[in-house]
């Protein structure tokens, strides 16, 4: 067993220890208060006479059930369902006797209350472990004091103390109200990983069943009394601002209250990285019903001119950063052109290993390839929305949000109103993965209803989220190989970037595996706002990556998989430099069993790609089976093996998984977003492309490397790979290699 200090110190770490109705409280670093809900009746448990509203808790009712709150934003990643599992498995209660609810935000008492970068199982897995681990320590002292016995020999499993010697046995809530008397154990003991009961297991989604029988949940599902409707009218393309309305019109159209035009952020406030915004100053329609204001926002005359170009400096994580953002409309076909060329002369170094110019200089031939990518709009089913409701000195907000602590502080530098005054609950989110880490629909809810003096709901319509920019980057990457006379590589060159940022990790694999490494990097400045995208960066440089070796693999004579654990066995042995961020046996690992899984030596298929990439701390190699049908490809299997650690939810997990490689095949295949003078040309589902159901591969086989390794990320991984597993298995089909996502573009759009 190992042995945890709350190094956060008492105090911190426990914040509160009370007797409440019979039932032990305990504060903890990331639980907050909960409050009654009639759902626990649903599950058919007896409910303690009392609940009672505290900060910081896990809550143990009189007759042993549990109250668990979930800290962290749920995007769909299960976390809701997954991180009580890791307070509960210490803890040592039975499952079905836990409930589970959504915390609200609390900058008190949570750190990194925020669902982003696959990291809330990473980040919570001791805290919430200790957490739980506390309680059942307390509970068994209680139980020892009670009895007169040593607390050693005191056991606990599924919500009961037992000391077998004297025969005793009682639930958690007989001995609750003793231990929360007790003094807080400065040490915990944590269980040994092959102890676990619920770690480890599938448990459903605890809001499955609200989900599939449509109740409330998301935030456009948010009702309150004297709630009003707000949709935003913004300029028609990027590098444009609003001058003036004409709002005459409108005003008399049925159920119309307001019309107005706001600055969201002020010139001079000081913004962080989360509050990326295409457009500052939008002009607002607002009245009673979601279809009134539609029409209102439809028939709005609004006068536009171009914008300057505007620089402003933004805290990135804790260092201050100058975003500069250019004057002008800008074009796709612009950028294109921009991307093929500037790399030339812009690039600078990011990383140099051994003599790669004399690696070129004197090599036999010389491999060049070169790829890009479009921007992409992260299309949540759930539109932006926000509810607010602010008064004078006070802010209520609720809906789905990624990044509630960050935005709490940009309220309340908008609105002058203390944090402690600023309430922020979290809806579940009906999508994310990037989009809503950037809160500004948030700031705009919150102006709005200071302006109007009424509790309102904003709601973004498709074609407002699809144009309002915070897409995925354009990318752009070429890739060079230098070969001897007998085909060994002895050089390696990658430069990349992008519009605005390089997606290029130097210190990424295949770094580290050749003698003579050349990594260089650029960027373009843009007035198109862009920001995370599932995986940011890798969601690109992996599939390019990936397809190059592959075509490397091809002239060397080699099979791909073979080329790929080559490499890695001398990063493994022989490792070049001393900054290579990933373990090479983990990546070896995964390539060795979805090399089994897939039967890749003895498949009678032909048309299969791999595709193996490291990023969030995750290990991913993938293999994909797809057939012509006419011109157009039809996935049929993948095979896909992950080491992401510890699998605390396999099912959760598998679906995850399976998630991002769907994805990650549309947006390859599909998507994309182009400008033609600063306006963006898809606008809605009909004109950009997603993968359609009867695209979606007929099986997707997923596998985990048993392991003993802390949990690490899971939510990006699977997705950057499969692209790469695409493009190579589309060359198998056809002979043609694919360089420029998406690779579909030129097929026309079907319904």
């Amino acid at each position: 067993m190992s042995t945890t200090k709350k190094t956060l110190g008492r105090r911190s770490f426990i914040k509160n220890v009370s007797l409440a109705g019979g039932g032990l409280v305990i504060g903890f670093n990331y639980l907050v208060s909960c409050k009654e809900t009639p759902e626990a009746k649903a599950l058919g448990m007896e409910m303690p006479k009392e609940w009672f509203e505290l900060n910081g808790f896990l809550k143990i009712g009189d007759n042993g059930v549990v109250t668990i709150m979930s800290p962290n934003p749920e995007i769909g990643q299960n976390v809701k369902t997954s991180m009580p599992m890791l307070v509960a498995e210490e803890l040592d209660v039975d499952w079905a006797n836990v409930i589970v609810e959504q915390a609200p935000l609390n900058t008190d008492i949570f750190t990194r209350q925020l669902a982003g970068g696959s990291q809330s199982i990473r980040a919570g897995w001791e805290p919430l472990r200790t957490a739980g681990a506390t309680a059942r320590e307390m509970l068994k002292q209680a139980a020892a004091n009670t009895w007169q016995v040593p607390v050693s020999e005191i056991e606990t499993k599924e919500g009961f103390i037992i000391h077998t010697a004297s025969d005793k046995k009682v639930g958690f809530g007989e001995m609750a109200s003793i231990a929360a008397k007790l003094e807080v154990p400065e040490n915990v003991t944590l269980k040994e990983k092959s102890n676990f009961s619920i770690i480890g297991t599938s448990r459903k989604n605890v809001d499955g069943k609200k989900i599939v029988t449509g109740q409330p949940l998301f935030g456009l599902d948010t009702q309150r009394e004297g709630m009003k409707i707000a949709m935003i009218v913004q300029p028609p393309a990027f590098g444009m601002q609003l001058t003036s309305i004409n709002d005459a019109e409108i005003k008399q159209m049925p159920g119309i209250t307001d019309v107005l035009i706001i600055d969201s952020y002020t010139e001079d406030q000081k913004l962080s990285y989360f509050d990326q915004a295409a457009f500052t100053k939008l002009a607002v329609v607002v009245g009673d019903t979601t279809w009134q204001v539609m029409q209102a926002k439809k028939a709005l005359k609004a006068e536009w001119e171009l914008a300057p170009e505007i620089s402003r400096e933004m805290n990135i994580f804790g260092r201050t950063s100058t975003v500069n953002r250019p004057a002008g409309l800008e074009n796709t076909s612009e950028h294109i052109k921009m991307m093929q060329e500037i790399g030339v002369d812009k690039a600078t170094l990011a990383r140099k290993d051994g003599n790669p110019e004399k690696a070129f200089k004197n090599a036999d031939r010389v491999i060049e390839r070169s790829y890009s990518c479009p921007f992409l709009a992260h299309n949540t089913m759930e539109p932006m929305n926000f509810f607010a409701n602010v008064t004078e000195n006070r802010a209520e907000l609720e809906g789905p949000v990624q990044t509630p602590e960050i935005m709490e502080k940009s309220v309340s530098e908008r609105l002058g109103i203390p944090l402690e005054n600023i309430d922020i609950m979290m809806t579940r989110m009906g999508g994310g993965f990037g989009r809503r880490l950037y809160g500004h629909f948030l700031v705009e809810a919150a102006v709005i209803s200071k302006e109007i003096n009424a509790p309102v709901k904003l709601v973004y319509t498709r074609e407002d989220d699809m144009t309002n920019g915070v897409y995925r980057p354009a990318y752009h990457a070429t890739y060079k190989a230098a070969l001897d006379a007998n085909n060994n590589l002895i050089g390696f060159h990658v430069i990349a970037g992008g519009i605005p940022e390089s997606p290029l990790a130097a210190n990424r694999f295949p770094a580290g595996a050749i003698d003579n490494y050349l990594a260089e990097t650029w960027e373009v400045p843009s007035n198109i706002t862009t920001g995370a995208f599932r995986a940011p960066r890798s969601n690109f440089i992996a599939g390019a990556e990936q397809s190059f070796l592959d075509e490397l693999a091809e002239e060397m004579g080699k099979d791909p998989i073979d080329l790929r654990l080559e490499l890695l066995e001398k990063a493994k042995n022989n490792p070049v430099g001393e900054n290579n961020d990933y373990d090479a046996s983990r990546y070896i690992g995964v390539l060795e069993l979805v090399r089994k899984t897939s039967n890749w030596d003895t498949s009678t298929s032909k048309n299969r790609g791999v595709s193996a990439y490291f990023c969030h701390n995750s290990y991913v190699a993938q293999v994909l089976d797809l057939e012509m049908k006419g011109n157009q490809p039809k996935v049929k299997d993948v095979y896909c093996a992950v080491d992401c650690g510890i699998v605390v939810n396999p099912d959760a997990a598998t679906n995850l998984v399976e998630g991002g490689i769907v994805d990650g095949i549309g947006h390859a295949m599909y998507s994309a977003i182009t400008f033609k003078e600063g306006k963006p040309e898809q606008k809605n589902f009909d004109t950009y492309r997603l993968i359609r159901h009867n695209e979606a591969p007929e099986k997707i086989v997923v596998d985990f490397v048993q392991s003993d390794t802390d949990p690490t990320g899971l939510g990006e991984p699977p997705f950057p790979p499969i692209m790469g597993a695409v493009a190579n298995a589309l060359y198998k089909a056809t002979g043609k290699r694919h360089y420029h996502q998406p690779f579909m573009a030129s097929q026309e759009l079907k319904g």
